[in-house]
Parts: C-alpha cells; sequence; structure tokens
C-alpha cells in the first residue's frame, strides 16, 4: 500500500474464496468443534487447504474471524427484527438467534481460555457488540410494555449463553430453561 494508491484490492476470486472458507468453517465448526481437522474445513469450501492457510495462517484467526462475522451478524439481526416484528417477537427471534450461535460454538469456550492472543480481543467484541443490540430490543419491548425495565443486557446474555451450550432442539427452539427465563421478563 502507498500513500497513493490507498488500500490493496482484494481479487473476486479471493474474496469469494475467503466467504467460502468463513462460511465452510462456520459449518464444520458447529458440526465437528473449532478443533476440526483444517482438510475438512478446506474440503467443505471446495478449495485446498493451502488457500486456507494463506487465509488463516493459524486455527485462532480463523476461528477469531469465524466468531467476528457471526457476531456482527447476530447484532445486524436487532435493528432488522425491530424493524419488521412487534418488540416482544423480535427479542424472542433474537434470543432464539443467539442461543444457537452459542449452542453451535462446541469447544470455543476452551479456546478462549486457551491463552491465544488472538482470542483477547473476543470477549469483549461480545459483549460491546451484542450488548447494544439486546439493549435496543429490550428497550423496546419495556417501552412497549411486554416486559420489566430493570433488565440488565450483559447478565441476560450471561444468563442466556449459561443456558444454551447444549443443541437447540430440532424445531430450532432453545433449550426450555431459555424460555422460563424469557418468561419471567413478561409483564403480566
Amino acid at each position: 500500500m502507498t500513500a497513493s494508491t490507498g488500500p490493496r484490492k482484494v481479487r473476486a476470486d479471493a474474496r469469494q474464496n475467503l466467504d467460502a472458507l468463513l462460511t465452510a468453517a462456520r459449518t464444520v465448526f458447529a458440526r465437528s468443534g473449532v478443533d476440526a481437522p483444517a482438510r475438512e474445513i478446506a474440503a467443505e469450501a471446495g478449495v485446498g487447504v493451502g488457500t486456507l492457510y494463506r487465509h488463516f495462517p493459524n486455527r485462532a484467526e480463523l476461528v477469531a474471524a469465524v466468531f467476528t462475522t457471526e457476531i456482527d451478524a447476530t447484532a445486524a439481526a436487532a435493528a432488522e427484527l425491530l424493524a419488521s416484528h412487534p418488540p416482544k417477537d423480535a427479542l424472542d427471534l433474537w434470543i432464539t438467534r443467539f442461543t444457537r450461535f452459542v449452542a453451535t460454538k462446541q469447544g470455543l469456550s476452551a479456546a478462549l481460555r486457551s491463552g491465544d492472543p488472538a482470542y483477547d480481543a473476543l470477549p469483549a467484541l461480545l459483549t460491546g457488540t451484542l450488548g447494544p443490540a439486546l439493549t435496543a430490543l429490550l428497550d423496546a419491548a419495556a417501552a412497549a410494555g411486554d416486559i420489566r425495565n430493570d433488565v440488565d443486557p450483559l447478565e441476560l446474555l450471561q444468563a442466556v449463553g449459561d443456558l444454551s451450550h447444549r443443541a437447540p432442539s430440532p424445531d430450532g427452539s432453545p433449550n426450555p430453561m431459555v424460555r422460563l427465563l424469557l418468561d419471567g421478563l413478561r409483564i403480566r
């Protein structure tokens, strides 16, 4: 990069490979955990292992990239759901999405505790990105009179996360204990 040319553009095929790798890694991590073999991820993406390592020289960088893109997508879903659903329903739908996000991260909590510096920013990214998204949902539902107004979004994220480490039911609904927790927020 030079001052006159700006950032280097990514070739279209390289961008497609990167997108395919992130999608494949998300799928493989959900199925086999974050320690799945690199060749399984590359095969799922339809690329060679060398292409995987060219984009992500080590596993921690790949895990962090997948986690980051999913955090961003989950946060963005809050505004989309609020725009298209009543606040109570938007909150329920978002929590269901968040529980799937957590349930498909087999081995991630061990990776986060591994001491690898590639993971250092992820906990703050999670709370700093998802906290405001959940706050918007909670504020809208409280303003509509659907839920109590004293819910701490980060505490709720933690509680739902703690309850969501098992896979969602076959119909995609979250753990019944998450439903019970959300029911406790409702104003009767």
